[in-house]
């Protein structure tokens, strides 16, 4: 079946969703279930709101379904830190098991689809899949820190700040992972930090024609495909680069355009970061599979694997996207 794996046996029992200021007061602020005021989340430092906010979720995500800690078989997850230090600095308070991945921006579906490959081997039957990012803590990693007032450029997109807890089980729930699509690695040599929408979108292009050409599907087979945060400049590139190709685009959106009101927020071509596409899938797209508004969605996460050191030695960017199809279950 290519890069693509269909699933029977892969169920969402629950999630927890946490955002910062912005993202609370946006279209979707009251699809989350806990938004922070400011951008320290009551912390002294933005890596330590991080954590809280990631935290925060998995609390949640386990009380929903009266769970503790100690009751999940694996946690994996991600973030855009060096040493993937949220996920890695959290774990420190688990008591089972722990797995950190790095897809940049495309961890949210890296994470899903690593899980569920695990519980569809049998291997495990509870895995939590968690992501966090944060606008200060990956401005000052990637870019410059805030607190410079560094001048933008437009095609510049706006780190979301949240966190996102999952719980995959192997019983069956309302809705389930249907099938995921593993990305290959597409560089099309661009080596702007500040272009990101551009860098990633052949990316999303690769992963979802894939993903169509594997299964056997289109456009029209979802009530609803996702990028995860091309953001509306790379949101273009990829319509044009589908039409250039004659395939036909219905019900498309990018998470980065629908995080935010771009008209009034501050947040330039729109979101991008780990928590943009995990925000906008069980924040706003889940509930909704689950009122059976829509009956399959799927979501391809996009992730710029640069590094700040070679982006200094003017070295091109490789991107991936990962995707994972969300479906009701009769």
């Amino acid at each position: 079946m290519g890069n693509s794996i269909k699933l029977e046996n892969v169920y969402i029992a629950s999630t927890g969703t946490v955002c910062g200021p912005l993202e609370y007061q946006g279209p979707l602020g009251s699809s989350f279930d806990k938004g922070f005021g400011d951008y320290h989340c009551g912390e002294d430092s933005f890596e330590k709101a991080e954590r809280k906010m990631l935290r925060d979720s998995l609390d949640i995500c386990l009380k929903r379904e009266k769970l503790k800690q100690k009751d999940i078989d694996l946690y994996i997850g991600g973030d855009l830190l060096n040493q993937i230090t949220t996920v890695n600095y959290l774990a420190r308070e688990l008591p089972k098991p722990f797995v950190g991945i790095y897809g940049a921006c495309s961890s949210f579906c890296l994470s899903m689809a690593m899980s569920s490959l695990l519980i569809e081997g049998g291997f495990v039957d509870k895995v939590i899949a968690m992501v966090s990012s944060h606008n200060a803590t990956a401005e000052r990693q990637y870019r410059y820190p805030v607190e410079y007032g560094v001048q933008k450029k437009d095609t510049t997109t706006f780190t979301a700040t949240g966190a996102i807890s999952t719980l995959l089980t192997n019983q069956p729930t309302q809705v389930r992972v249907e099938s995921i699509t593993l990305g290959k690695v597409v560089d099309y040599s661009q080596d702007d930090p500040n272009d990101m929408g551009r860098a990633m979108a052949p990316a999303a292009y690769d992963t979802i024609t894939t993903h169509f050409e594997d299964l056997k599907r289109s456009f029209q087979d979802y009530d609803l495909v996702v990028t995860g945060d091309l953001s509306t400049y790379g949101h273009k590139i990829l319509k044009e680069m589908m039409q250039r190709h004659k395939i036909d685009v219905v019900h498309y959106n990018d998470c980065g355009c629908m995080l935010y009101d771009l008209q009034n927020q501050e947040v330039f071509q729109g979101g991008s970061g780990c928590a943009c596409s995990g925000l906008v899938t069980m924040g706003h797209l889940y509930p909704m599979l689950k009122d059976k508004k829509y009956k399959r969605v799927l979501v391809v996460a996009t992730g710029a694997l640069l590094s700040p050191m070679m982006s200094a030695q003017k070295d091109t960017i490789p991107c991936v996207a990962h995707a994972i199809s969300l479906e009701v279950v009769e």
